[in-house]
């Protein structure tokens, strides 16, 4: 690998790295950007839709419910990029309840695995309550799921930056094991 290459992967881990450290430490700005993001993307998948639907318009059954889903996803995503800070505050709100319903349902299937024999559905109970007891604690305490929400982001993106950084460490590591062999078998043999 060039070592411009290198270079550029390890200027890569260290903005993931120090990207990672700010979403931690400024949870406020790390949701309206995801709010930001989020926006852009059902804007885009709209408009892609769209182009999608004028296209195939002739020869495409339904075209009028293709068309509705992509101008509600355009509706959705301007929504979202005009009112960036009120889609910002959804997001832990969304989150919440999602691992709220996800526990119920969880702990409700455990049943389900009682009746079929499984000797550690108790397990899955438990862990299904669990869920729905932190759901029930982000929804009541919104501004605390929203740092959980930035920690996760921040710790994701720091793994990435290091996953880089390590990546380059590797691959250093092969070059020279493979400059070894290369080395020693280009190395006349003295008897």
């Amino acid at each position: 690998m060039k070592t411009s290459t290198k270079i550029w992967l390890c200027i890569a881990g260290l903005l993931l790295i120090v990207l990672g450290v700010i979403c931690i430490a400024r949870p406020d700005i790390t949701l309206v950007s995801a709010a930001w993001i989020l926006g852009c993307i059902t804007l885009f998948a709209g408009i892609s839709k769209l182009v999608f639907v004028f296209r195939t318009q002739s020869f495409m059954p339904n075209s009028g419910t293709r068309l509705l889903v992509a101008l509600l996803d355009i509706i959705f995503g301007c929504f979202f990029l005009f009112n960036v800070y009120l889609t910002a505050f959804t997001i832990p709100v969304v989150f919440a309840l999602w691992v709220l319903i996800e526990g119920v349902v969880i702990a409700v299937q455990s049943f389900d695995y009682k009746k079929v024999g499984f000797a550690k559905w108790w397990v899955i109970f438990l862990l299904g309550v669990a869920g729905a007891v932190l759901g029930f604690l982000g929804l009541k305490n919104l501004d605390e799921a929203a740092e959980v929400l930035s920690l996760f982001i921040g710790l994701s993106v720091i793994m990435n930056g290091l996953a880089y950084i390590l990546a380059v460490v590797g691959v250093n590591r092969f070059e020279k094991a493979v400059k070894e062999v290369v080395d020693g078998a280009t190395k006349p043999v003295v008897e």
